[in-house]
């Protein structure tokens, strides 16, 4: 329990919330998600929902009714056709297309469960999620068919139902994209599987008949809507059993922090990061839907100049992304150049924004890049900056509404104020716990507080900073490390486009700083990086080894993996 003199049963950081954030939500009016996507069809329905912008510009749309019929007609096909019940799981495989909200929304409008799934898994890692999940069906883009045909014998898959990326592009560009997809970038492989195309899906669940209510009978705000399974970055892949209650609780929460920038049925959000995410997925997909605004997709923002088009050709008024993407973007002359004009906000989540980068952002664009805290467990959203006066940059901001922070020690008790802790949180959108593994959960999941194994500090104002994980943070010579700070510090240098921190194993000291580079500028040496992390940075913090890289392995969203950089150098460690 909380003490009551500790200075997180105070939450000073409800002194930020001014009149534009509520302290207390009211609970959802609808029952699950469904009820929420039925509600903005039925306000919004002309309206151009969802948009996918190809890199040359070709592009396709669906308004809110069309979403709304198409989800219809495959909940239709999973319950009429394929016979599955109330409760199981489908996998849903794809990049950012016009196919991805109509398979996410049919599978909640049909009962079941939606378990999201990286199309870059490899085949082991594909196999495994399937078997875990229990998925019966699949809604999987036919770029990764071969991946699928290697490993299904191994699942309980038993529908294969297959989409294109420019499934409901028109007539006229439909062929064009997807020829030059195949044939010229080949990037559509053979397969040998019976599956079933998502157009002859939707045909199908058509001409079904029956209540489309009846199938979401019963189901509520504890009821399963999504297993999202963790990065594995630190582990094997568990799957965050994710209820109707917690994603629209999260919903609820992210307007309470932006509802003064958000107009209804006006907003114009770009998502480059995967709506298979998380944090793309409530945030740009859910919350957004639920607004009435336009949705541009971009299938892979990879290479940066893939944004380009999407960027120029429409009117965006928010997006969102990680440091890595915004940094890639002002390194664009055609974006600095002739930056968008209409955005009202940017938001920055899934590793530490660096404060060159918000900086030069807001300079550019004039727009605030706004970072936020959240995690697979927590649906994502805990924190966020204020879009009011009460915003602190180089901060994750304060607690959205009905969230509750504490910073603990290994005791779990608190500490005291302006010390570090790990972060622990509890709130509505906090997950049930991880999928068949109890004992998991357990460990994460404490008297009603989710442990998220983050460190943090707390401001006297009530405002947070994440510190680092707590399994990255160095010992160096009995001193703690924090591989943020390095970081930061490092992306101040005009010459550095990227950095990457890790601890190495060091005869005297424990361990050492090692200091993993991307130039942005050709002419940059080791000597001038120390020389200017001396400026910043005390003796036992300074990097001892930097290492100068062509690119830094990452996630799917951008997020540097610190990991794979370990692995490879206790692999060579091993060999020596």
């Amino acid at each position: 329990m909380t003490d009551s003199a500790s200075p997180y049963a105070r939450k000073p950081w409800l002194q930020h919330y001014g009149s534009s954030i509520p302290a207390e939500l009211a609970a959802p009016t609808v029952p699950h998600l469904p009820a929420m996507a039925r509600e903005a069809a039925r306000r919004y329905g002309a309206q151009t929902a969802f948009t996918c912008v190809m890199p040359n510009g070709m592009y396709g749309s669906l308004s809110y009714a069309q979403v709304d019929e198409m989800s219809d007609a495959l909940a239709h096909y999973l319950r009429g056709v394929c016979k599955l019940e109330q409760g199981d799981r489908v996998a849903v495989q794809m990049p950012n297309c016009l196919s991805y909200p109509v398979a996410l929304l049919g599978i909640l409008k049909a009962g079941c469960v939606a378990v999201n799934t990286n199309p870059l898994y490899t085949a082991q890692e594909m196999a495994h999620q399937f078997k875990d999940s229990g998925a019966k069906a699949i809604v999987i883009v036919d770029m990764f068919a071969d991946k699928l045909e290697s490993i299904l014998a191994q699942t309980g898959i038993r529908h294969v139902l297959m989409t294109r990326v420019p499934e409901f592009f028109p007539p006229v560009v439909k062929p064009i994209v997807y020829g030059v997809m195949k044939y010229w970038n080949r990037l559509v492989p053979a397969h040998g599987m019976t599956v079933t195309r998502l157009p002859e899906a939707l045909a199908q669940g058509r001409a079904q008949a029956g209540d489309l209510s009846s199938y979401v009978q019963g189901l509520g705000q504890q009821s399963l809507a999504l297993l999202q399974y963790t990065g594995g970055t630190t582990g094997v892949a568990k799957g965050a059993m994710l209820t109707h209650g917690n994603l629209l609780w999260n919903v609820e929460q992210m307007l309470g922090m932006t509802r003064s920038h958000i107009d209804e049925g006006k907003e114009v959000v770009l998502t480059a990061l995967p709506l298979y995410h998380i944090f793309a997925f409530t945030v740009n997909f859910l919350t957004m839907y639920r607004m009435g605004a336009r949705n541009i997709l971009v299938p892979s923002p990879r290479p940066i100049q893939n944004l380009q088009r999407a960027l120029e050709n429409y009117r965006i008024t928010w997006l969102t992304g990680v440091n890595t993407l915004y940094n890639a973007l002002l390194r664009e002359e055609w974006f600095t150049a002739y930056p968008p004009k209409h955005i009202k906000a940017a938001g920055g989540g899934g590793a530490a924004m660096h404060h060159a980068v918000v900086k030069h952002w807001e300079e550019t664009t004039g727009a605030p890049l706004v970072e936020g805290y959240g995690l697979t467990e927590s649906s994502p959203v805990a924190c966020f900056q204020p879009l009011n006066s009460g915003r602190r940059v180089d901060t994750i901001g304060i607690p959205v509404p009905m969230t509750e922070i504490r910073l603990v020690d290994d005791a779990g008790q608190d500490v005291p104020l302006g010390a570090p802790g790990e972060l622990i949180l509890r709130g509505p959108q906090v997950m049930q716990g991880y999928w068949q593994r109890p004992e998991e959960t357990a460990q994460v999941l404490k008297d009603g507080w989710l442990y998220t194994g983050d460190v943090a500090v707390m401001s006297e104002d009530g405002t947070f900073k994440i510190v680092d994980r707590k399994k990255d943070m160095i010992l160096v010579s009995g001193f703690n490390v924090y591989p943020n700070e390095i970081e930061d510090v490092l992306t101040q240098h005009p010459g550095v486009m990227e950095a990457a921190v890790i601890g190495v194993p060091d005869a005297k000291t424990g361990e050492a700083v090692r200091a993993y580079i991307v130039k942005g500028d050709a002419a940059l040496t080791s000597e001038a990086v120390l020389a200017h992390c001396r400026q910043q940075l005390t003796g036992y913090k300074m990097p001892v080894h930097v290492e100068f890289r062509d690119e830094l392995p990452k996630t799917p969203i951008g997020k540097i993996l610190r990991k794979d950089l370990r692995a490879e150098v206790l692999a060579a460690l091993k060999k020596a």
